[in-house]
């Protein structure tokens, strides 16, 4: 195997893991090492579930069967035989795989709360979960199959690597079977003990995974839309006294003050703070209230935040073990639902930005409200300008109102009924990846159009944040007349405003989102 021991790692301690570490582990590839006090954990509460399995004690899912089936009793010699058919049958997702990324932020998960000794889990089959990720054995995770009570086709996919089968990459390269991956390696396969199959796949870790991830894109893109929105202010000559600090006192909503801060610190030293230099008393409301609706998306990530912090410090282990009392307590703490509903509020305020957003690119192209050439386009000569790319704000606007709508908590019930309420997590996170996409791709339109209206404009003193945005990104914009499609330079400016160093050093924006 090869040495990693000078490789950047991440330390996981019961209840310490947070978004960023997931993050590090899942993106930048840190090496994951399980510290002293979660192996004494995993070892105390595997200790604990082999005592009461010896002392008779019914367990769910070792001495009984699963789901419907807890009515059929399981000796605990065919429950330790019953383990890999657990993994198997459930293996069943189907759909598009997620990414390396995901399924690496998947498994961190699952490992963040396994350190917490609540799982009964056997500390070889712990030990396995870091090996997959420290030797960068990835497996397929189809996306179609979880219902989020919790997220068993998914964590079943990446269990069954661990019983030889499945499907797996090594290191980006191929497809191979578990054994095979394990095998490439030098690693051998673990033994699964009497609770191991449900401990694996008993969980929604492949959800918080998701959520994540999904969490750092819409804080980078959080910064890329209020950085743009600055800009629209400098193309439109829009009026800045909704975003001053007596405007925003008036009726302090959510987020409304930390995103007009943003906004007027990329402005300041920019002839946009004199007075007088604004066109208008009064801009169209997608100008005048954009803090304010950005500022519900802001306060709506901060509660997402809040509830995935949660879960990555806490059980949703069923039945958890209990090593410090010695109990084996049946619950229902698998269901996210507190996760799903703020997921659900975040999607909804994102919405509500692509509304104004789509509203703010196309009036600054027509000369009635914006005062500038139709659609943007040279004075005299070819007139189309930017016309086409209405049509494609209003795609992008219809596509994210409809990823952003909350998917029915009414679902088929399934397991003989037993199983009769499902959050939909997993789903919802999914459709939140194409919404997120989507933003960026509707934020790089609106830098682009906000970019040829400030070329159009008289020449004046921009923001000393927006002018450097304009020299970071004004040589990825179009010119006109047109030197290339519009579409290369949209997807230019995607990947500028989605790195995660992108507005690194612009302190405003860090300390406000």
């Amino acid at each position: 195997m090869a040495d990693y021991s000078n490789s950047p790692s991440v330390l996981l301690a019961p209840g310490q893991m947070s978004i960023a570490d997931i993050e590090r582990i899942a993106l930048v590839g840190d090496l994951v090492l399980l510290s002293t006090q979660a192996l004494t954990a995993i070892e105390a509460g595997h200790a604990c579930l082999l005592q009461h399995i010896a002392a008779g004690t019914t367990i769910y899912g070792v001495s009984t069967g699963l789901g419907a089936n807890v009515d059929i009793p399981r000796q605990p010699g065919v429950a330790r035989a019953q383990q890999h058919d657990v993994l198997w049958a459930r293996a069943s997702g189907t759909g598009p795989a997620a990414t390396d990324a995901q399924v690496r932020a998947m498994v961190a998960v699952r490992l963040a709360r396994l350190a917490l000794g609540r799982s009964g889990i056997s500390p070889a089959v712990a030990t396995a979960l870091v090996d997959m990720l420290n030797n960068h054995i990835t497996p397929v995770v189809p996306c179609v199959g979880a219902l989020s009570e919790g997220d068993l086709a998914p964590m079943a996919h990446i269990a069954s690597l661990l019983t030889g089968k499945g499907h797996a990459s090594v290191a980006g390269r191929g497809r191979v079977s578990g054994a095979e991956a394990f095998a490439q390696v030098g690693l051998s396969l673990p033994v699964l003990g009497p609770k191991d199959g449900l401990a694996l796949i008993s969980s929604n870790s492949a959800s918080i995974g998701l959520a994540c991830l999904n969490l750092g894109s819409i804080r980078r893109l959080m910064r890329a839309h209020i950085a743009a929105f600055a800009v629209s202010c400098e193309g439109f000559c829009a009026n800045l006294s909704p975003f001053q600090p007596q405007s925003v006192q008036l009726r302090p909503a959510a987020g409304q003050a930390e995103v007009s801060h943003a906004l007027l610190g990329l402005l300041d030293g920019g002839t946009l703070h004199q007075s007088g230099h604004a066109r208008r008393l009064q801009d169209p409301i997608s100008f005048r209230s954009a803090a304010s609706i950005a500022g519900a998306a802001l306060k709506s990530l901060q509660q997402v935040q809040r509830a995935v912090e949660l879960e990555l410090s806490s059980s949703d282990d069923n039945p958890a073990v209990v090593a410090e009392t010695d109990s084996i307590i049946p619950n229902g703490n698998f269901d996210p639902t507190h996760v799903a509903v703020t997921v659900d509020a975040l999607h909804l305020a994102f919405a509500r930005m692509a509304a104004a957003t789509g509203e703010r690119v196309i009036k600054m192209m027509s000369p009635s409200v914006s005062g500038l050439p139709r659609f943007l386009a040279e004075a005299e000569g070819d007139g189309t300008g930017f016309a086409p790319v209405q049509k494609t704000v209003a795609a992008l606007v219809a596509e994210i109102v409809h990823d952003a709508m909350p998917l029915s908590p009414v679902v088929i019930p399934v397991a003989e009924r037993v199983e009769d309420y499902a959050s939909l997590l997993f789903p919802a996170l999914c459709r939140g990846q194409r919404l997120i996409a989507r933003m960026y791709e509707l934020t790089a339109i609106e830098i682009m159009v906000a970019a040829r209206a400030i070329a159009l404009r008289p020449p004046v003193r921009l923001g000393r944040g927006t002018q450097a945005l304009m020299d970071r990104l004004a040589p990825l914009c179009p010119r006109l007349p047109l030197e290339q499609p519009v579409a290369d330079n949209i997807a230019l400016l995607v990947q500028a405003i989605e790195r995660s160093d992108f507005l690194a050093d612009f302190s405003i924006l860090a300390d406000e989102v």
